[in-house]
């Protein structure tokens, strides 16, 4: 079956949407500059024009192929998965692509963690957390203007890593990530971007300023977070 490159003519005419060939992907991806940085677990990448996740599902794979190569434990591999999984980002215009943008991520990471850790050794905490990084780090916006579908900053979260199992989040909005400046310093309780993970979103009547708490990787999925 051909590869899709395009979803229709008028979206090629009206936003210029155009799918990247798998084959160039790859050639892209095997350029020793980009290589070096896919074989990192601590090199980020964000994709501005993430379309349904072309060069993130790929670097992905790849990421999660050299976390398994310095991994000692089952333990450290779930770790290291989580980590890797949580350096990638993604900004996508249309609600479509982002929706399988999501899908795609969700279901690569959990076919290669299913095919790699022992059955006995699989931890559900670890693959709702990696839909907590996969929600926070997709976003559906328009990357020029760093506005979201409903005219909100796009805001990411920075996955800093604590010492040898923990991790700190922080979110910034996609302006201070390119202007080099702080973070927001809040932990939002509703999110302006797509979550096909919850049930349900609750916008509140009076949020309140808070931070999240630094926990073990697989326990992202609790989101907790403290009054600051």
């Amino acid at each position: 079956m051909p590869e899709k490159i395009i979803k229709s003519v008028d979206r090629v005419k009206d936003i210029g949407e155009v799918f990247t060939p798998k084959k160039t992907v790859d050639f892209m991806l095997d350029q020793p500059e980009v290589k070096e940085k896919v074989n990192s677990l601590t090199a980020t990448f964000l994709e501005p024009s993430a379309g349904e996740g072309a060069f993130l599902v790929e670097i992905l794979k790849r990421k999660l192929l050299y976390a398994k190569s310095l991994a000692n434990t089952e333990k450290d591999l779930q770790n290291r998965f989580l980590q890797v999984l949580s350096t990638l980002y993604g900004i996508e215009l249309m609600e479509d692509n982002v929706k399988m943008l999501v899908i795609n991520m969700t279901n690569t990471f959990r076919d290669i963690y299913f095919s790699t850790v022992k059955l006995e050794q699989q931890n559900q905490k670890v693959l709702r957390s990696a839909n907590v990084i996969i929600s926070a780090n997709m976003a559906q916006g328009n990357a020029l203007t760093r506005k979201t579908a409903t005219g909100s900053p796009i805001i990411f979260s920075e996955w800093e890593p604590v010492g040898k199992n923990k991790v700190q989040r922080t979110e910034y909005t996609f302006d201070s990530i390119v202007e080099n400046s702080g973070p927001i310093g809040v932990a939002r309780e509703h999110s302006e971007q797509l979550n096909l993970f919850a049930d349900h979103e609750i916008v509140p009547k009076n949020p309140k300023t808070k931070k999240y708490i630094s926990v073990k990787w697989e326990d992202i999925y609790k989101q907790l977070t403290e009054i600051v």
